[in-house]
């Protein structure tokens, strides 16, 4: 193991990351690689999924991303991602933390903030939300990847004109097809997914832990050499 590594695993043992920002951005990549580099150095690592990583989880994550959510209302949005966070805090990633292990999230309360902001709900309401659905177990630090919203759209192969149009609704009730088509977040229009952008770079003024904003431009190992630099700061 050379010394960067066994100091940014240092950094990071028992500890809580979420990686986070818009559509494109290479959270998931970003998360992937770091999850690789520490368990290769022989460190205990959990990865898990927001919303998801829980059969409840799941349940929900399907309802929220799967279907036109055009007719739902925004605080019954709101309420069931932090139901599924509720479940994957109790479930999977306080237990992970009191064993020592290091959790590293795809997405969590960081997007609440910026993808129902976006429609109108008030970021700080959902902290307090959160308050109830987590309790004190908020991340050690929100990693935002951010790139531009266009950049981001040609990343995962959308062009500009087709945000907004509605998806078909799947026939798998109660299941996830991932890949298979724009989620109901990201069918929203491009104007819709710029408002995010705004939101997740503002979140850190008011979210109770720290947050970083890593530029998500560029060769993905560079990108990755940025946020370990900044995971080193983690405390």
């Amino acid at each position: 193991m050379n010394t960067d590594t066994a100091k940014l695993i240092d950094a990071v043992q028992g500890k809580f990351i979420v990686f986070d920002g818009p559509d494109g951005s290479g959270k998931s990549t970003q998360r992937e690689i770091l999850a690789k580099r520490l368990e290769d150095a022989g460190a205990a690592v959990v990865s898990c999924r927001d919303p998801g990583g829980t059969e409840i989880g799941d349940r929900i994550r399907s309802v929220l991303l799967d279907y036109d959510l055009s007719t739902m209302n925004v605080n019954c949005e709101a309420l069931l991602f932090m139901a599924s966070r509720a479940q994957l805090t109790a479930q999977i990633i306080q237990p992970a933390l009191e064993a020592g292990k290091t959790v590293l999230c795809d997405r969590f309360i960081t997007s609440t903030c910026a993808y129902q902001g976006a429609v109108g709900y008030d970021p700080k309401r959902i902290i307090a939300l959160a308050e109830f659905a987590i309790g004190d177990r908020w991340p050690d630090m929100t990693v935002i990847l951010d790139v531009d919203t266009d950049e981001g759209f040609a990343r995962v192969g959308r062009k500009p004109h087709h945000a907004g149009k509605n998806r078909a609704k799947s026939s798998g009730e109660g299941m996830l097809f991932d890949g298979a088509a724009p989620d109901a977040m990201e069918a929203r229009s491009l104007e819709f997914h710029r408002r995010v952008r705004g939101l997740f770079l503002e979140v850190k003024e008011y979210y109770p832990t720290p947050v970083v904003t890593i530029d998500g431009r560029g060769d993905v190992q560079e990108v990755h050499r940025r946020v370990v630099e900044a995971l080193r700061k983690c405390r």
